[in-house]
């Protein structure tokens, strides 16, 4: 094969394995949420548990003493559990998966807004050490598409229910403004997550977490924004258990 052609069929071919597991993830993740109950904790629990095994070898990676790795996996253990936790917490039928599925979109929002402003503006990176891909545009970006996303899904569900609010519809009684502002605090939150786990992923030197998805890496690559922000969700649904506010 001519040399000047190889290089040109390889991106090609990785974009065709990126683009299929892709298809293969959302067709899963969307039966899970349309089914709701058993089906969407189940989906929950196996990707929780791959998410810990991967987090777990980051942390052999890097952390040396014995000490040191207990109090990392400790608190591996407690990010990703309460993250879980809340997003199963967010499915039960008391909220009939409004706020699970709000969460989800939010962070789909922002990877997808992220990519496009990153690309089309560029600019000044946000932390060039930790994740050099990252800019303050893609970040913006992120924002606007988590907000927009959080309203086209809340309006989706409201449209589906007949014009009425279910028991899970918090933000809808808040106003679209204010649902557009969560979004974007949560994009900040999804890109804490990516530099959180990026972080992990250069002292451990690797490039990904794991090999499970073809074309995409590991659970954890996929899922870090996504944990931050169920993680965060849980720690403020406990903070605000604790106060009574």
């Amino acid at each position: 094969m001519n040399d000047k052609v190889a290089p040109l069929l390889k991106p090609r071919s990785d974009l065709g394995i990126r683009t299929l597991s892709s298809v293969a993830m959302m067709s899963v993740a969307i039966l899970a949420i349309w089914l709701g109950g058993y089906a969407f904790m189940g989906l929950v629990i196996l990707i929780g548990l791959g998410v810990f095994f991967e987090f777990t070898k980051l942390v052999l990676g890097f952390a040396q003493s014995l000490q040191a790795r207990t109090l990392w996996l400790l608190g591996g253990l407690g990010y990703v559990g309460l993250a879980c936790f809340s997003l199963i917490l967010f499915s039960a039928p008391v909220f009939g998966m409004t706020p699970a599925i709000l969460l989800i979109a939010a962070v789909i929002g922002t990877d997808v807004g992220a990519y496009f402003a990153g690309r089309s503006i560029g600019g000044a990176k946000i932390a060039p050490r930790i994740s050099p891909s990252k800019t303050w545009s893609g970040l913006f970006g992120g924002m606007i598409g988590a907000g927009l996303m959080m309203v086209f899904m809340q309006a989706g569900i409201y449209a589906f229910r007949g014009g009425e609010a279910g028991d899970g519809d918090v933000y809808l009684a808040q106003g679209w403004f204010r649902l557009m502002l969560t979004g974007a605090a949560l994009a900040v939150v999804a890109q804490m997550g990516d530099f959180f786990e990026s972080w992990m992923k250069r002292r451990a030197g690797v490039k990904d977490s794991g090999r499970l998805i073809p074309g995409h890496g590991g659970l954890f690559d996929r899922t870090d924004g996504l944990i931050a922000v169920a993680f965060v969700a849980g720690v403020i649904m406990i903070f605000q258990n604790v106060t009574g506010s």
